[in-house]
């Protein structure tokens, strides 16, 4: 089934994420990057709350319900673009993928978005959850400045096919400038 319906396109950033399908002009959803969770399911850090995952696991939030959520404590898996806490981007991930984009993922082919300063561990956890977790048929992962670039390309009739530019990424939190060519 993977190759005939669109692939899902996630833009992951510090502040906001925009996801939706490949094709479309805008992105369907813009949702702030942000989980909530239950005060008593943070204690400890990251590899002992993936030791003991439970019920209050599953009772977490995210996007503009997290933000909401006064008795919960709304964490940012990201900071200045960079995956921080695996464990709550991974179930950010599961949130946007089957509540916002209502995806079968082992069905879509996926392009997500990195910073331009990204790890290459970083980009390797990435395809493990993605793979493992989420049984993904398809995965590339782009620089988001790449992606800009050649959004501006293929939006204009252009003569001549050369792709330079260079692109000035304003975030929530960091703003990176990028010569590309």
């Amino acid at each position: 089934m993977a190759g005939r319906l669109p692939a899902c396109v996630v833009d992951c950033g510090t502040g906001y994420t925009k996801l939706g399908y490949a094709g479309n002009t805008e992105p369907q959803f813009i949702v702030p990057s942000c989980i909530a969770i239950k005060e008593s399911a943070k204690v400890g850090d990251q590899a002992q709350r993936r030791m003991t995952k439970g019920v209050d696991d599953l009772d977490f939030y995210i996007g503009d319900e997290a933000v909401d959520k006064p008795s919960y404590s709304t964490k940012w898996p990201i900071r200045h673009g960079i995956v921080e806490d695996w464990d709550l981007m991974e179930r950010f991930m599961e949130q946007i993928i089957f509540k916002y984009l209502r995806a079968e993922p082992e069905d879509h082919y996926f392009l997500l978005t990195e910073p331009p300063l990204n790890t290459p561990e970083n980009r390797e956890y990435t395809a493990e959850i993605m793979f493992e977790s989420f049984n993904v048929p398809g995965l590339y992962i782009a620089v988001q400045a790449v992606l800009a670039l050649a959004a501006s390309w293929t939006s204009r009739q252009v003569g001549e096919r050369t792709l330079t530019g260079t692109v000035i990424d304003s975030g929530r939190r960091c703003h990176p400038r990028h010569p590309c060519g």
